[in-house]
């Protein structure tokens, strides 16, 4: 069976399975089209489900593709199979491909084979797309050319079919696109931290951890790894499995090792730079987890030459994307949060730690496997009453029962509602749902778009 380096080598020689037609999957399709391969899909949806412009795509290029499942004898047929992030690596069907030894990828692996840039990788399962921004405005802010995408925004591969113009290319990478990314080797791979995330896909939380952890698989000792000195789960690996890069760190206490702290309400650079600057924060970004991030993207961008005056200018300017712990507004002496992007229990913890007003928290949604006594103590230390939401609100009722008060309601608004009334001057409420949106909503983005209109409803009332 082909090996990815012979692939690279001639691609036009053999025959590439695309599973998945998602936003990844129609551009890694696009992409092996290029290369002149003999290209297929896979799709378990049916055709009626799928992206309208695909199908046209498929259509006009004489694409076999096959809906409403998968066979067997498609994927034996393969010499190289590019799975989306989103399909289980469980399928029968791959599995089978797979004992065949048939050489399966994601594309993440496969495009970041051909890129010839340095690349920039970020990944955690709190804070990785701020991260991945805030690099991004930094070296733009110094006048490099900077591609900023992967599992946000273009993907990788929409990227390999432009003009390819950038000098350095900044990559958010999830756990799912870490499973199937084969040799990828960022010169500098960022791991922010790592809680319960995506149960319902991983058989066990170390399973999940251990996704993470390959984003340094590839390194060499020429390579930076940047991750968190705070983080024990990541401490506790990197002691047990050291890794070949030379390390970074970022945190309340470094132990001498070089990396960033925070001294005086300023980011401070310690242990292996000429010049050790300090970094101003604005109020935004002060507290935690936000502190962090900004920590951890300075490093980064540190040891690719930005200077110190673009970083504090960009970290002035920074605007966090929405739906992180953005502050709506102020009623009767009662601030409201929207935390909306906070789907696991890792977050939430990272939420509250941040806050110095008494919660009231509404949480919910669709369970995503994680454990919710992991941000009990947090719970217990600053929530005053819960009211929960969605398919999750009985387990999580069963779980916090007895340490806070606990409320349930029917809607979003109902529960902005139930908290206003017994929010007093001087609390929050807080939207940081710790499970999916899609019980309810289309995404995390339209429930915080729903939870503001909910509360400016409150100020029209």
């Amino acid at each position: 069976m082909v090996s990815l380096k012979e692939f690279i080598t001639s691609p036009a020689s053999y025959k590439t399975l695309v599973v998945g037609s998602g936003k990844s999957g129609f551009a890694a399709l696009k992409f092996l089209d290029k290369l002149g391969c003999r290209v297929a899909l896979s799709e378990k949806a049916k055709e009626s489900a799928l992206d309208g412009k695909l199908l046209e795509w498929l259509k006009e290029r004489d694409v076999y593709y096959e809906t409403g499942g998968h066979r067997r004898e498609t994927f034996l047929d393969a010499d190289l199979i590019v799975v989306s992030p989103g399909v289980p690596l469980e399928l029968a069907e791959l599995a089978a491909a797979r004992q065949a030894g048939v050489e399966i990828i994601g594309e993440l692996g496969l495009g970041a084979a051909y890129l010839q840039i340095p690349i920039v990788a970020v990944t955690g399962t709190n804070g990785k797309t701020t991260v991945t921004k805030l690099i991004g405005e930094l070296l733009q802010g110094a006048g490099r050319k900077v591609f900023v995408g992967g599992n946000i925004g273009t993907p990788l591969m929409d990227y390999l079919l432009g003009e390819q113009d950038a000098e350095i290319a900044v990559l958010e990478v999830s756990s799912y696109q870490l499973d199937t990314a084969a040799q990828f080797r960022p010169d500098v791979a960022v791991l922010l931290n790592i809680s319960p995330d995506h149960l319902d896909r991983y058989a066990s939380y170390d399973d999940y951890a251990a996704a993470k952890m390959r984003i340094f698989a590839c390194q060499q000792p020429e390579d930076l790894a940047v991750v968190n000195a705070d983080d024990q789960e990541i401490t506790a690996r990197l002691a047990a499995a050291p890794i070949a890069a030379k390390t970074l760190w970022f945190g309340r206490e470094l132990a001498g090792r070089p990396g960033t702290i925070i001294e005086d309400g300023k980011i401070a650079l310690q242990g292996m730079f000429a010049h050790e600057g300090k970094y101003d924060l604005p109020e935004e970004l002060l507290k935690s987890p936000n502190r962090e991030n900004a920590m951890a993207a300075i490093l980064a961008v540190r040891v690719m030459a930005c200077p110190d005056e673009v970083i504090n200018r960009v970290l002035a300017e920074f605007q966090r994307p929405p739906h992180r712990l953005f502050r709506v507004t102020e009623i009767k002496g009662v601030s409201y949060f929207d935390d909306s992007k906070a789907t696991n229990v890792g977050a939430v913890q990272s939420a509250l730690e941040g806050m110095t007003q008494p919660v009231i928290l509404i949480a919910g949604g669709r369970d995503k496997g994680g454990d919710y006594l992991y941000m009990a103590e947090s719970v217990r230390a600053k929530v005053k009453k819960m009211v929960l939401i969605g398919e999750a609100r009985e387990k999580m009722a069963k779980a916090f029962e007895g340490i806070t008060s606990i409320e349930k309601a029917d809607s979003l608004e109902e529960a902005v509602l139930k908290a206003a009334r017994c929010a007093e001057e001087g609390d929050a409420v807080l939207l940081s749902p710790a499970c999916a949106s899609f019980d309810m909503f289309q995404s995390y983005a339209d429930r915080g778009e729903k939870f503001q209109r909910a509360v400016w409803n409150l100020v029209k009332e």
